[in-house]
């Protein structure tokens, strides 16, 4: 048994999404999209990975295919950019044959006070997280109402439901996402649709202590994480992989908290 405050190995996979077609959005670099994505391709999914940027892309793209021995798609794509989204869509059902799975899981953050923000930093988080989240939805329902099958994961925050000083543009956006799954969840449910959220607590990673104060990660761990650590990108991972098996056939338009924060 591993003590909380000791980070877990992944594990082997169990073959949940055997035969599947997962897409993942923001998957390149050290964060949860690309342990989803590695998670979701080691429980037999075949997984095409999507980025910004390509170069980097490229580089995990070819790192997940070295690590389970299997060629890994990739295209470029900005969620910012509806005619990007939809040529995404469009050429990973060619190359994949179909979306079964799709997480959503773009996002950008930026720390700033209400007072002093401009339009520009607010519309350019709310674009990415809320409305990229939104593009991605309304380009990819339509084959799988199609085919009466598919599932979507869309990635939420705890700042959804917790406040935290600078944050209100990211907050607000990722509660966007959250009302925007429960009410396409609806939509979607008479199609055998499923569109569920994950809502992470703190995960740490290369990217985020590259760009974020190591004393405030610090601080956060540990006055909020009753485990005295923060989550693994794979643990979010693994509640990714939940929602997109059979293990989740019954929920829709939910919310699935990976967190130990205090109440």
């Amino acid at each position: 048994m591993t003590a909380a405050n000791t980070a877990p190995s992944p594990g082997a996979g169990h073959g949940l999404l055997e035969g599947r077609t997962v897409v993942v959005t923001a998957a390149a670099g050290t964060g949860i999209g690309f342990a989803a994505a590695r998670r979701c391709a080691e429980e037999g999914a075949t997984v095409l990975l999507s980025d910004l940027h390509a170069q980097r892309l490229a580089r995990c793209a070819d790192a997940l295919a070295e690590a389970i021995g299997r060629a890994v798609p990739r295209i470029v794509c900005d969620v910012r950019s509806n005619d990007s989204v939809v040529a995404l869509v469009d050429a990973a059902t060619a190359e994949l044959g179909r979306i079964d799975v799709l997480v959503n899981n773009a996002g950008l953050g930026g720390t700033f006070d209400v007072a002093s923000a401009s339009d520009a930093q607010w519309d350019g988080i709310l674009d990415v997280n809320l409305s990229g989240t939104f593009r991605c939805l309304r380009a990819a329902l339509p084959g799988m109402m199609a085919r009466q099958s598919g599932v979507i994961v869309n990635m939420g925050s705890i700042v959804a439901w917790r406040a935290e000083r600078g944050q209100s543009a990211y907050a607000a956006a990722k509660a966007g996402v959250l009302a925007l799954t429960r009410c396409a969840a609806i939509e979607a449910a008479p199609y055998g649709v499923r569109i569920n959220a994950v809502v992470p607590s703190l995960a740490l990673h290369a990217h985020l202590e590259k760009v974020s104060d190591a004393a405030f990660l610090q601080k956060m761990v540990r006055e909020n994480e009753v485990f005295g650590r923060a989550a693994e990108p794979f643990e979010i991972g693994n509640a990714v992989v939940f929602l997109a098996s059979d293990y989740s056939s019954y929920m829709t338009g939910e919310a699935l908290s990976v967190s130990c924060r205090r109440a």
